[in-house]
């Protein structure tokens, strides 16, 4: 498979997969929400490997000011799905944590979108790499 399609198709797979966490999370459906959510997580590291791999052919600096914007929410998204993570076994062993679960999710949702948003238009702007060395 080669990036393009690995990145789009998993980035869509994930997207899906978090839309499936989100909604089971909701209606408080444990059984379909956990493993939907370590499901999430593998797909999000698939469509990381991808995008590093389509990143190698595109080049990132005719990108501008987006490719930085990019990169830290990026990061910072990933970073950020160990809190609900952290904030769902807490639920687990008490649920009236229920509700700072649910927010802390909405908020590393909204980063995955914004991360996504911005890969997208970075992926976009950044035109491939020539393919041949000058002489």
């Amino acid at each position: 498979m080669n990036a393009t399609v690995g990145f789009l198709s998993f980035l869509v797979l994930t997207l899906i997969a978090l839309g499936g966490v989100f909604v089971t999370g909701r209606q408080a459906r444990r059984r379909r929400h956990i493993p939907l959510v370590v499901v999430t997580v593998a797909f999000l590291g698939t469509t990381i490997y991808f995008a590093e791999k389509l990143g190698e052919g595109l080049d990132l600096d005719e990108a501008g000011r987006i490719v930085p914007i990019h990169l830290t929410l990026a990061k910072l998204a990933t970073l950020a799905y160990l809190v609900p993570v952290i904030t769902g076994l807490a639920t687990i062993r008490n649920s009236a944590r229920r509700k700072l679960h649910g927010r802390v999710a909405l908020v590393v949702l909204l980063l995955t979108v914004l991360a996504a948003a911005t890969g997208a238009w970075m992926v976009f702007t950044a035109p491939a790499l020539s393919s041949s060395a000058p002489s």
